[in-house]
């Protein structure tokens, strides 16, 4: 086989995480080392091509890349991969990934999910970029699950494989939400009248955070809002919406932990719960997790943490962009 025939294995390497609101970009200039991070908003683009090519174009990017360019990328996006189409679920942008692998002329595109790649970044995080919730210790080799609250609620997990790990692909985030009181048989009444399938994510999102703050009192008021009004204590209701939100994260979280036997640990990812601070820390989300009546106990052994590092995402791409591309070259 000729040189030039073999896979491009050298650096840089694009990597991006492209969510429903923002789309996260850097380069990977040798393994596990990130340079140039840039979130752009996804609406300000016609498509993700457009969005790449306005990253590549930025003079801090053009100070790093090395003549040649850049000929492997890997994009964890927030939606199901099944084939060549993506069209996603929480924004409009759609594409063919042969059609964007060769208008940016890469020689190898990875299109993942972005909570799989989200799951095969949890072995890299150290305690500096973690925060454990409650008790309970990590099972050695044991499954391990995540959930995180964005746009939308990402579910996945890894399973021990050999010496690696196996990502699991789930859309488990819209299986349907499951009241746990009569506050929340309330809310999932009111949301009934607008919606035939509430689901998890439908509470679990930042436009959960709004429905559940109508639902309990009537107030039209925007996520951040929420939040921030929750955090300073100048609305009651504000403070009750994201009590309710915390406690049904930690029912959810704690139905992903049985369902995967996450002996593990269990993480929360995403952008919502970072940014409730102390008020996640004191909620009744692990009282929750653990309300799992005969299975309590088991549930007491697992611990759960909150992922605080900004870009951990990447993390979980780089390693799969490494693996995939380690195939292809065993293929040639």
């Amino acid at each position: 086989m000729m040189p030039s025939q073999k896979i491009n294995l050298i650096y840089p390497r694009l990597l991006a995480d492209i969510g429903g609101t923002n789309a996260r970009f850097a380069l990977e200039t040798a393994e596990r080392q990130f340079e140039v991070v840039s979130v752009l908003a996804c609406a300000d683009y016609p498509g993700l091509p457009d969005a790449i090519n306005s990253y590549l174009a930025s003079t801090a990017v053009g100070n790093e890349v090395r003549i040649g360019g850049i000929k492997n990328a890997a994009i964890a996006i927030a939606n199901p991969i099944d084939g060549d189409s993506v069209r996603m679920t929480n924004h409009h942008w759609s594409f063919s990934i042969s059609a964007v692998r060769a208008q940016l002329d890469f020689s190898s595109l990875l299109v993942i999910n972005d909570f799989t790649a989200l799951a095969m970044a949890l072995p890299y995080l150290d305690a500096s970029q973690l925060q454990k919730i409650g008790g309970g210790a990590e099972m050695p080799g044991g499954t391990i699950g995540l959930i995180g609250a964005g746009t939308g609620l990402g579910v996945s997990g890894i399973i021990p494989a050999g010496n690696s790990w196996a990502p699991l692909s789930s859309e488990g985030g819209h299986a349907s939400f499951a009241p746990a009181n009569r506050e929340e048989m309330r809310i999932l009444e009111t949301l009934w009248q607008q919606y035939e399938h509430v689901s998890a994510e439908r509470l679990l999102s930042g436009k959960g955070l709004e429905l559940i703050c109508a639902a309990i009192s009537g107030k039209t008021m925007d996520a951040a809002d929420i939040t921030r009004r929750a955090l300073d204590g100048s609305c009651g209701d504000c403070l009750r919406t994201v009590e309710h939100f915390c406690a049904i994260l930690g029912s959810m979280a704690g139905n992903v932990a049985l369902t995967l036997g996450a002996t593990g640990g269990m993480y929360i990812g995403g952008g919502i719960v970072p940014r409730l601070g102390p008020l996640f820390a004191a909620s009744a989300f692990r009282q929750r997790f653990e309300a799992k009546g005969r299975l309590s106990n088991f549930l007491a052994q697992i611990p759960t943490y909150l992922i605080t590092e900004e870009y951990p995402a990447f993390l979980g791409v780089s390693a799969m962009l490494a693996d995939h591309l380690g195939k292809q070259e065993k293929i040639k």
